[in-house]
Order: C-alpha cells, then structure tokens, then sequence
C-alpha cells in the first residue's frame, strides 16, 4: 500500500485545513532529502504490453469516483503499463479528511487481455481524468487528463484533445540532456453539489526540483485552469521553463514537402503567439526543420503567450480521423508580473505525425536558487476560435517557395480580421518587412501589398536573397500612414 499513501505519510485532517501550504510544506521538506524515483514499482511484464493492450484496460465508469454522490464532476483512472512505468499515489481531500484512493483489478475491464489476474491487488494508478457535463447535462465529457510525468491536456466544449501542458520544463534543448520532473502525489478536493470548479493538488519531484501545484479547473468554452506552483531546489539548474506545452507539427503550408502525404496538412498547433508588456503582439509560424531549432524571444512582464491552432478549415487537412481542425489552442497569462526573461520555442524535426516536436515554455531571467522557493501563478485557457488575441489584424496563413529570383526565397503571408476586411481595395497599405542584421544579413526584394478579394483580407508578398549561410530572422506587419494595423510575423529562414 505505499504507493497508495505517497512518499510523505498524511494523517487524516480537516478539508479546511488542506491548501497549497500544506503541499508546498511537503515538497520543501522533499527537497531536503535525497531523490528517489519509483520506477521499479511497475512490473516489468506490464511495461512490455503494446498499445493496443494497454488502451484495452479501460476503468469502469460505474466505479467512477463521486459517480454516486451530487458532484457534477466524476473521476476515472488510468492502468500502470507501457509508457506509464510508475504509480502515484492519489488522494481526497473530503469533508472527513483525506483519504488514499484505492487501487483494485476489479475496478478495470481488461477487455481481450488475459493477465488481469497477475496484476498486484494494491498496485497503485497511474494517472487520471476528470469527467463534467460539459456539452449536456445527461453525458459525463473528459474535460482534463493527468497522466505521465507532469503532463496534462484539456478541452472546452467544442474542441478534441490536442496539445499538452506540463507542470515543468528543466534544461529542455540543452547539450546535456532534459530533466524530466514527475507529479508523485496528488489530492482531489471534493466539489460541492452544483460545482463549477474542481480543485486539484500535486506534488511535483524530480532529481533536482520539487514543487507544489493546485489546479483550479473550470470546464466550459473555454476551460480554464488557474495554475500555481511554488519550487524548491535540491541543486541549481541552468535553465527552469515556465509553464510550458507541447504539440505536434508534422507538416503545414509553409513546409517544403519531400514525402507523400494526402493531407494538406497535418499538426496540433500551427503557430507561437505572444503578447508583450509594450502592446505588440507577435506571430511565428511553426514549422518541421530539418535540423533542431531553438528560438528565443526576449520579454519583460510579458501579458501572455500560447500554442494556437488557427486554421480551423477542414478542407486544409482532409482528416475524418483526429480532426485537427478541432483541436484546441492553449493561451497563458501570468497573474503576477514575471519581470524579465524570454520565451523559448524549440521545434524537433519528425518524419511521422506520432510524437510531440515542438515545445515552448517561458524562461525567467533569474532562476530561482536552493533555499528560496521560485513563485508562479498563471491561467490557462484551452479553446477553439481565437477570440479577441490579437485585437487587431493577425496572420492566417504563411507560405513560401522560391520565387522569382535566384537564390531567393519568396513569402506569401496572408492577414485578417475585421477591420482590415473593411478596408476598401484602392486603399494604400504598407508592408514593414525587416531583415535581422539589415542589408549584411539579406536583401529584401520584390515587396507589395494587395487586397485579397477571395477572402477579404490582405496579402504581403516579398522575397528575401540571404548574403551569408547563417538563419535570417524575419519580422513584418502591415501599417497605414504609420499606424500599425496587425501583429508582428516572426520567421527564420534556415540556411
């Protein structure tokens, strides 16, 4: 039963009195002892199963936790097996305490598996998901899933899973390999009847790190999750990512193809948006490199940032299958001011559509340090549409090929939004396209702005002759009479 009860022991205690200090006591005192992971809990049998087999063990919705209580949100749980080689432990926090979950075979239908009776009757779970009626009153919907190191992923009522979050990024795209934290302990507060919000607690671990999160989830269009954590250092760590999420890009109509695929295109998320303190706000299109790319972007008290999936046209992807054109955007704003850091984007080249191969996450200036506990809070909103980021004009669309001029590349970058499709066509719009490193860098050639009259919106056409083998860091955005009219495009183009 010790994965059930956790690492620390927590004797029974009034539901008033459990809060993020209880956790954050806990991952402090976590963090003056030695780290010790939990791989060995699992056994080895179960992490050779396939997929297949594993998506197989399904819990039983009639053992769902609160299913036969008042609460309008359930929880189900997830098997130990394959990828998920560790238990952790999962807790309530009730009106008569805090209890340990109980783990039982029972509890799962094992489907066309045969080993159901070799699985240890106190093994312990691996994750789990929170059920809220979130389209009707009648059906229970999967509104968020906790499941795997720190990841977690989220729907509002007109989306499909997509993307991940994760609680924590430790020295992601560095030479030396990334730190992989992982939630060790969590405790579910029991809503009240007629509930809008879920409460969740989690203790975080890693080999260097240790942390505390309450999760505050509100299901709807949007979801949104209020996120605070507080960190405690075993030793320093170069670089800490804040709030990161990952997705997938396989391929999009920026990327110049070399394989076959009947899908136009086929991603998570189709660009980084970014909202700085100063009022602009910046796009940079995601994109499948050749080689790992790492983009920085320095941001002071930044006003938000997110992995969006903007193109919502089904006729843009042609897949009846994952539905990509129904797949969330996740969009960050800090609750405090988190000073001065910069925001990383690192794209991972893939050859499938299987695995996750971008990640962004925000990387403050000055890390925290052992003995004094990093604060963040931030909240999360997992949507559909883009709404009102940006308020202005914003991209839509990136393409490009090579031009009409040698050793050029030629950018066709489509903008819209409501007040640009009111602009009249005989109306003189400007693209301000700059070259990183001016006239040594590149030369910009070929530039012109024109109404597109299919869409309503506006293109800028350019082409770029880069003057040396290094990335050439591209910024542009259209502007009337010195009126910035749209968000910043942000791209670099690899030698």
């Amino acid at each position: 039963m010790a994965a059930l009860v956790g690492l620390v022991a927590l004797a029974a205690a009034p539901a008033r009195a459990f809060d993020l200090d209880t956790v954050a006591d806990r991952a402090r005192r976590l963090a003056e002892q030695p780290y010790k992971d939990a791989t060995d809990t699992v056994p080895s049998w179960l992490l050779g199963i396939s997929y297949d087999q594993w998506r197989d063990i399904r819990y039983r919705a009639d053992h769902a936790l609160w299913r036969d209580t008042h609460s309008p949100f359930q929880v189900q749980f997830f098997h130990p097996g394959l990828f998920y080689n560790r238990v952790v432990a999962i807790n309530v926090v009730g009106r008569n305490g805090v209890h340990p979950v109980p783990f039982s075979p029972s509890r799962f239908d094992y489907g066309k598996n045969d080993f159901a009776s070799k699985v240890p009757q106190d093994l312990g779970y691996a994750g789990f998901r929170v059920h809220y009626p979130i389209k009707n009153r009648d059906y229970w919907d999967e509104v968020i899933v906790f499941l795997g190191a720190t990841y977690f992923r989220a729907v509002g009522k007109d989306e499909v899973f997509g993307l991940s979050a994760r609680a924590l990024a430790i020295d992601t795209a560095e030479p030396w390999g990334e730190e992989f934290p992982w939630f060790r302990e969590f405790w579910l507060v029991e809503p009240p009847p007629n509930a809008k919000e879920m409460t969740v607690y989690a203790l975080l671990d890693s080999p260097r790190v240790t942390g505390a999160y309450r999760f505050a989830i509100d299901p709807g269009e949007p979801t949104t999750v209020q996120v605070e954590c507080r960190l405690f250092l075993r030793a320093e760590v170069k670089k800490l990512g804040i709030a990161p999420a990952t997705s997938m890009f396989f391929h999009g109509e920026n990327t110049i193809r070399t394989f076959s695929d009947f899908r136009p295109e086929a991603h998570d998320s189709d660009g980084l948006l970014l909202a700085f303190a100063t009022g602009e706000w910046l796009w940079r299109p995601i994109d499948n490199p050749r080689t790992l790319h790492v983009s920085g972007f320095q941001m002071e008290h930044p006003r938000g940032f997110g992995l969006l999936q903007r193109d919502r046209d089904f006729d843009h992807y042609q897949d009846l299958e994952t539905r990509p054109d129904e797949r969330p955007s996740l969009w960050i704003t800090p609750r405090d001011d988190w000073g001065r850091g910069r925001m990383e984007l690192v794209e991972i080249p893939t050859n499938a559509d299987t695995n996750d191969n971008v990640v962004t996450y925000w990387v403050p200036e000055t890390m925290p340090k052992p003995g004094a506990p990093g604060r963040f809070a931030y909240a999360m909103s997992w949507y559909g549409e883009d709404g009102g980021r940006p308020p202005g004009g914003r991209v839509v669309a990136t393409r490009r090929d090579d031009g009409t001029v040698k050793g050029a590349t030629r950018f066709v970058v489509d903008f819209a939004g409501a007040k640009l499709a009111a602009l009249p066509a005989d109306r003189v719009l400007r693209g301000v396209v700059t070259v990183v490193g001016g006239d040594e860098a590149a030369e910009l050639v070929d530039q012109h702005v024109v109404k597109n009259t299919v869409t309503g919106g506006w293109r800028l056409t350019f082409q770029v002759k880069p003057r040396r083998k290094d990335p050439i860091e591209l910024r542009a955005f259209l502007d009337e009479a010195g009126q910035a009219l749209t968000e910043t495009w942000s791209y670099t183009l690899l030698p």
